[in-house]
């Protein structure tokens, strides 16, 4: 069994994105510039931004935080994202999720410019990527094809369930799994909270990638022999002895699963800092794409 080590290909992946700036710094170019729009004091925003404003600094990007009130209006947050997309000192920028009630989360996505849309949610980019086009990919799946990729995890072929429909995770994962090249060329099956007799499924994985948010859901006599397992759920569980209070489960049994799997992700460590890892690539990826634009 190979664990998937998300936090040691995080580090590789900002190491070499750290060089990359280096040289656009030493040719006199204009380094990647990543905006975060957070609105309200959601602890756990607060803490996902914080660290995404902290990997900004630790490899030389620009980074800006956009803290807006918790009462700012839908209409007010339209404006702050034109003027964002104008904002030609920009590279990306992301609205942290979940917004307050009083917004349409639909409506606010839309209005940002595709070319900025280093979270990849834009209509225009999931399109763009289920027809094999260069786009930006959600940060947790590129994340995910990238540990499958630099692990050396064989898909061509394989039969690769996906347990959960999300739009972040689940469906993403559905396509770039089936699409041409490595890796890829999976066949897939998306399954989900209505699919009857999921054993069924699982059993005849080979590649296993789970983002239910059930802790410890996926059991050892649910996957066959040799099964790759990816775990993106992260769940706090409360647990008195541990100092914390709590402790973080995945969605896979991995005591259990890890004795049958051939590679495994963490949880946590597995995919949680892909996350952000893909986000600064992308991110570099929009300050190339603009400054090809500006030649």
């Amino acid at each position: 069994m190979q664990l998937l080590d998300g936090k040691k290909t995080s580090n590789d992946i900002k190491n070499e994105i750290a060089a990359e700036v280096q040289s656009i710094k030493a040719a006199g170019g204009k380094v990647p510039h990543l905006a975060a729009v957070l609105v309200g004091t959601n602890g756990a925003s607060l803490t996902y931004v914080g660290s995404k404003v902290k990997s900004c600094q630790e490899i030389g990007f620009d980074s800006t935080l956009v803290s807006l009130p918790e009462t700012i209006t839908e209409d007010e947050l339209l404006a702050k994202i034109k003027e964002l997309n104008e904002d030609d000192n920009l590279d990306g920028y992301i609205v942290q999720l979940p917004l307050p009630k009083h917004i349409d989360e639909q409506k606010i996505l839309l209005a940002i410019d595709p070319d900025k849309d280093v979270d990849g949610f834009h209509p225009t980019n999931f399109g763009r990527m289920a027809l094999e086009m260069e786009s930006f990919i959600p940060a947790t799946p590129f994340g995910i094809m990238e540990l499958l990729e630099r692990y050396k995890v064989e898909t061509s072929g394989k039969h690769t369930v996906v347990i959960g429909r999300s739009h972040i995770v689940g469906r993403p994962m559905s396509i770039l799994m089936s699409r041409k090249g490595n890796p890829g060329d999976s066949t897939v099956t998306l399954t989900h909270s209505r699919t009857k007799n999921l054993e069924e499924y699982t059993k005849n994985a080979d590649i296993i990638i789970t983002a239910l948010g059930v802790p410890e859901f996926l059991k050892a006599d649910m996957v066959k022999d040799g099964v790759t397992i990816i775990d993106v759920g992260i769940t706090r569980v409360d647990d008195a002895s541990n100092p914390k209070g709590y402790v973080i489960k995945g969605d896979v049994d991995f005591d259990g699963v890890s004795k049958k799997a051939s590679f495994i992700t963490p949880v946590p460590g597995g995919v949680g800092p892909m996350t952000i890892a893909m986000l600064l690539k992308n991110t570099l990826l929009a300050r190339k794409m603009r400054s090809q634009k500006n030649k």
